[in-house]
């Protein structure tokens, strides 16, 4: 079965925090579609790396450049192919000036993809932010790929640190059709605090109003008003990404 990118809604909005110091959002999303596999990437570029929204955008191309070529088998493989692709051009990168690993800091993000190919799939992910597969209307049974945060809850890890094959993850899944992928600015309203519940108010409503809309613009002009909503950004001021995908 082919998958046409028509079935990936997705959206960031700038967090209250940026907006208030006029600094433009530091998230990043990409997808690539080819016949029956799909590529999909969501970044957070940390708010204290000076080109944060760079080193999201390079991860995130990446990964969909490299991985759209790949399979279920070489996916882990591939992946840590593209982290290494993507750090080596932001070594090379202009506003790296010495061109060495020390200034990858500058650029540090965390990133959440998944690949998905004949009815199997796979999370990889560094740091925070979160992803979920499950299938349409099945909300209690899901597999998910957890926020991963250091010793306090506002440290996580960076695809820019020079030990990030340790903090590389995969979490793999099947027999679902519905995948979202999230940014730490969005996973407290989708999940319980030890994320093993979705919450009843904010995921599902999107999701059945996702499955219903089949007009595309007007889909993604709800979910950026759903995240831009005065509650959403005095509850969480940090900006906000959503990916969400419709196998079937």
């Amino acid at each position: 079965m082919k998958h046409k990118c028509h079935h990936i809604i997705a959206t960031s909005v700038c967090g209250a925090l940026h907006k208030a110091k006029d600094i433009p959002c530091q998230d990043y999303y990409c997808t690539r579609c080819s016949g029956n596999k799909i590529v999909a990437t969501v970044s957070d570029g940390a708010g204290s790396a000076k080109y944060g929204k760079i080193g999201a955008k390079i991860i995130c191309e990446t990964f969909c450049d490299i991985l759209i070529n790949s399979n279920i088998k070489n996916i882990k493989k591939d992946v840590v192919q593209a982290v290494t692709a993507a750090r080596e051009k932001l070594i090379f990168h202009r506003f790296n000036h010495s061109k060495s690993e020390d200034e990858l800091i500058n650029f540090s993000a965390t990133v959440i993809g998944t690949f998905y190919c004949n009815g199997k799939g796979v999370f990889f992910h560094i740091g925070d932010g979160a992803g979920i597969a499950f299938s349409q209307g099945q909300y209690d049974n899901f597999v998910i790929s957890e926020p991963e945060n250091g010793a306090y809850a506002c440290e996580t890890y960076f695809y820019t640190m020079p030990d990030w094959k340790s903090s590389l993850r995969f979490t793999f899944y099947d027999n679902t059709n519905r995948i979202v992928l999230m940014t730490d600015g969005v996973t407290g309203f989708v999940f319980a605090d030890d994320y093993s519940k979705i919450r009843q108010n904010f995921l599902i409503p999107i999701a059945e109003y996702l499955d219903n809309e089949k007009n595309k613009k007007k889909a993604i002009n709800a979910l950026y008003n759903t995240l831009d909503d005065n509650k959403a950004q005095r509850i969480n001021p940090d900006d906000k990404t959503i990916l969400w995908i419709k196998l079937q």
